[in-house]
């Protein structure tokens, strides 16, 4: 009987850990599963912003110490000037005049361009500006 017991105990072991693990690890290449690579220009390349506004309100757009805010109404597109990759953390802020929450879906749309669709979104606080750094990255906060 003793010798059973062991032998008992350690299947019930290996059970009730099998069990237990939820969290299961796979190791794989990222040939399959990568994700979208991230949005970068060279830096210094001189650069096409292109805003959608795909909300069904107005937007304003502002780059800091450069322009007044701009009325983006919806569905409008609005093509800005060429931004230089150089200028050390470019940006650009958004917000929704009702105060409501967006959400900026960046693309590279060709070499020269990019793209920001301002979306509506239930996430709070939302998406409120984007940086283009100067070693050619972009980041939307």
């Amino acid at each position: 009987m003793f010798k059973i017991l062991p032998v008992t105990l350690a299947a019930a072991t290996v059970l009730l850990l099998s069990t237990n693990s939820s969290n299961v690890t796979l190791a794989g290449t990222c040939a399959s599963k990568c994700g979208a690579r991230p949005i970068q220009f060279t830096p210094g390349q001189r650069i096409q912003v292109q805003v959608v506004n795909s909300t069904p309100r107005l937007i304003k757009l502002q780059k800091p110490s450069a322009t007044d805010p701009i009325l983006l109404s919806p569905g409008k597109t609005l093509q800005m000037e060429q931004i230089e990759g150089t200028e050390p953390n470019t940006s650009l802020i958004f917000w929704d005049e009702t105060g409501l929450s967006v959400q900026a879906i960046v693309s590279k749309p060709n070499f020269g361009t990019l793209r920001v669709e301002l979306r509506p979104t239930w996430r709070s606080p939302g998406d409120r500006s984007l940086y283009i750094m100067d070693d050619g990255r972009i980041n939307v906060f």
